[in-house]
């Protein structure tokens, strides 16, 4: 074999990425001299390339970088510049008019056909009608598929993979995946990356949680009740806070107190009468339209029902202040709802309303009634209820807190919600303060359904992978979340942003990385019917 120095090495031909562990002196006299030949042709070659021997090189014009190959039985006709670092393998063809960047891999018996015949006259035969050539374009890190064909006229963008067998007949976008004739868009590489660090970090985060959360919890307690967080004054929502905590991770209710304990507390504090449940300190009350005297009242109506439901229990009264009302006196209230001027508060009215109707699965009518109501309420343009003149967060949030309380609590899934996620799009592209913020926009588009996601998907999973960055993001160590970016971590806070956190991670295809799922106040199941009551997932 040394002997034979013009076809030397013809097994490195079809191995060329071998050349420089396998090649012997002979082999790279017998390149030399190749490469001097097409040199002299006029063609232009940069150091350390190699052609092989069996290659077929008829070009009108060709330019190699550095340490690009050529391999065996290889056509390369017309005006071909290859960048540093390419490799055409075996039985390829490169033809016409092609321009590749650097690092572009053609694999073995594909097609880069950067000219086209005409044939428009169908009187005369095809191959005398004259040829046609826009040209080809590949950008960097390229990988073209054996057996794939890439039509005259096509730009392939950086980074860009195409599939095996692909017949590519117009651009593929940077980073882009395709496969198939004709090859279309499967994926991105970039998700490679992204999609495992995410799945990585969710898992990471539901592990966290699970360590952490029982401390978090133990911590706000004081005395004989909860406190949002530690020191501060106890509330409410923060003891059912805590229940949903406990019940997101996997574990029991918090040990500062039996079962029969929490549920004895909670229910004392629901006054008979009206089914409603004071604040502990007027502090966080504020004013409500409708059926409720404060917001915290209305909220309450959520919150201990909720946390009773997770204690296997359920509100011991009826919440009269809702289900006393005759259809037409509910019709009454909601017209009457600050829709226009406050759009999150009324939605947060509907939403305790639904709530307490669910409570009281004996009021059909009432719901029907506000089913109606809100069916022929809803604004076909944005897709949301309420006015949007001051702004998109308003109606965005009471659009939320009005679907949770009534569609998804009672399972019907209303259509027409691609308007919504129009709208909601243009809300997630503002300024997102507090897991409110983001839960409002990531529930939403997770409720739109499949078919309406599909319209946006790209920006859905944009806007969802931006989002989840600043969920898995917004933890600290031992003490939770913060409800509102960069403020002090609260059993809000950390309830609130680890049930976001599920809808994040299902809108961007990775509900299966993240083992918290709420079950509570933050469900993404309805509250009637056999789907009401999914089992905990276990601990990991």
């Amino acid at each position: 074999m040394d002997d034979v120095a013009p076809d030397a090495g013809l097994e490195l031909d079809f191995a060329p990425w071998e050349w420089d562990r396998r090649a012997t002196p002979h082999h790279r006299v017998a390149m030399a001299g190749r490469l001097d030949a097409l040199r002299a042709r006029g063609y232009v070659l940069g150091a350390g390339c190699l052609v092989s021997s069996s290659a077929a090189v008829d070009a009108d014009r060709l330019e190699l970088g550095d340490r690009t190959y050529v391999a065996a039985h290889v056509h390369v006709t017309g005006d071909v510049v290859l960048g540093a670092d390419c490799s055409v393998n075996v039985g390829a063809a490169v033809r016409g008019r092609v321009r590749t960047g650097d690092g572009v891999r053609i694999g073995a018996s594909s097609s880069l056909l950067g000219f086209n015949h005409g044939f428009d006259d169908p009187d005369v035969p095809v191959f005398r009608q004259p040829l046609t050539s826009a040209g080809i374009e590949v950008g960097d890190d390229v990988w073209i598929g054996a057996h794939a064909v890439v039509l005259d006229g096509v730009r392939i963008g950086a980074h860009a993979v195409v599939g095996a067998g692909a017949v590519v007949t117009r651009d593929v976008p940077d980073w882009a995946i395709v496969v198939g004739n004709p090859a279309r868009q499967v994926g991105d590489r970039r998700e490679t990356g992204r999609r495992a660090d995410a799945s990585s970090r969710l898992r990471a985060r539901t592990r966290a949680a699970r360590e952490q959360v029982p401390g978090i919890v133990r911590r706000s307690w004081s005395g004989d009740a909860y406190g949002d967080a530690p020191s501060a004054s106890p509330t409410v929502r923060a003891h059912c806070d805590a229940i949903e905590l406990a019940d997101l991770v996997g574990g029991p209710p918090p040990p500062e107190l039996s079962l029969d304990e929490h549920v004895r507390r909670l229910s004392s504090w629901q006054d008979a009468a009206t089914g409603l449940v004071p604040s502990l300190s007027r502090g966080d009350a504020g004013p409500t339209a409708g059926p409720f005297p404060d917001h915290a009242q209305a909220y309450h109506v959520l919150c201990v029902g909720y946390a009773l439901d997770l204690l296997g229990s359920r509100l011991p009264h009826p919440v009269a202040a809702v289900t006393s009302l005759a259809p037409d006196a509910l019709v009454t209230v909601l017209d009457g709802l600050p829709w226009a001027t406050n759009a999150w508060g009324a939605g947060a009215v509907v939403d305790s309303i639904g709530t307490a109707l669910a409570w009281s699965p004996m009021n059909g009518p009432l719901a029907e009634t506000v089913v109606r109501w809100l069916d022929a309420a809803r604004d076909p343009g944005t897709g949301l209820w309420g006015s949007c003149a001051s702004g998109l967060r308003e109606p965005v949030n009471g659009t939320y807190r009005l679907v949770r309380g009534t569609y998804a609590s009672w399972g019907p899934r209303t259509g027409g919600n691609d308007a919504m996620v129009d709208t909601v799009l243009r809300r997630g592209a503002d300024t997102l303060e507090s897991a409110c913020d983001v839960l409002d926009v990531a529930y939403l588009l997770w409720w739109a359904g499949p078919e309406a996601r599909a319209r946006r998907a790209r920006d859905i999973a944009d806007l969802g992978r931006h989002l989840l960055d600043v969920a898995l993001g917004n933890w600290v160590e031992a003490d939770g979340a913060p409800f509102v970016l960069g403020g002090p971590p609260t059993l809000q806070g950390t309830e609130m942003w680890l049930a976001t956190t599920w809808y994040l991670a299902q809108i961007c295809g990775l509900g299966s990385e993240y083992g918290l799922r709420p079950r509570g106040i933050h469900r993404p199941h309805p509250l009637r019917g056999p789907a009401a009551h999914p089992p905990t997932p276990p601990a990991a």
